[in-house]
């Protein structure tokens, strides 16, 4: 397995992996309409002010997992954060230390451009994402509530 940077030739591969995790959230109960895919992975994460930056996990040249993130800060606690915004693995490459080994890249990215801290949502019936993320040593951020409003 090698894991990399994201680059514009995974917009394929990871529109794909994508919509599987789209189709798995709704398997969920998730009711989300989802409108994200190769395109705005393109057109958002290649600019000239990316919304985010990826890694990919490849498996004999297939792109087989992507993690996606950017970076934040928290003024509680006066510290810089990367914001973790998407981790799938496909299916059947999943218990095999891929998501695990994003993760940790994704961690150490961020440690190299001064974050002290992770932080990412999790869809409350995904138990499997759930459990993973506890086995890496998470805790649940309590007493928050995340909010949104279209622009």
């Amino acid at each position: 397995m090698v894991i990399r940077q994201s680059t514009v030739h995974d917009a394929e591969p990871i529109g794909k992996l994508a919509a599987e995790f789209q189709t798995y959230l709704r398997a969920l109960g998730d009711r989300t309409e989802f409108d994200w895919g190769a395109t705005k992975y393109l057109r958002d994460g290649f600019s000239d002010d990316p919304a985010f930056e990826g890694l990919v996990a490849e498996t004999k040249s297939e792109v087989v997992a992507y993690l996606l993130y950017h970076f934040g800060y928290d003024t509680d606690r006066g510290q810089r954060l990367v914001h973790v915004i998407d981790l799938y693995v496909a299916e059947d490459f999943r218990r095999r230390g891929i998501g695990a080994a994003l993760m940790k890249r994704a961690a150490a990215i961020g440690r190299a451009r001064g974050a002290e801290a992770m932080f990412w949502s999790v869809y409350k019936p995904n138990d499997v994402a759930l459990r993973f993320y506890e086995k890496l040593g998470a805790t649940h951020a309590s007493g928050l509530h995340f909010m949104s409003l279209a622009i």
